[in-house]
């Protein structure tokens, strides 16, 4: 599983990187989790708003910061 962290770097940003980092954590999956500055590849990717949160590709969280259960439900289909 590959999570995306869409941000500038902007304290929302980081607090969504450190949320995702925890419900993996914490759902005890694999995934990788990549952090994504660059503008052109934020834009590429469709979004407009950040933060924003992508599961394989998928955007989940767009424009604001889910908590750690919330993300953990996404990355485990809700179980």
């Amino acid at each position: 599983m590959k999570i995306e962290v869409l941000g500038m770097g902007c304290a929302k940003c980081k607090r969504l990187e450190e949320n995702a980092r925890k419900a993996v954590k914490e759902a005890g999956v694999q995934a990788q989790i990549v952090k994504v500055h660059d503008l052109a590849q934020i834009i590429s990717t469709g979004v407009m708003m950040t933060p924003a949160l992508l599961i394989d590709g998928e955007k989940k969280a767009v424009g604001r910061v889910p908590g750690v259960e919330e993300i953990k439900r996404m990355i485990t289909g809700g179980k």
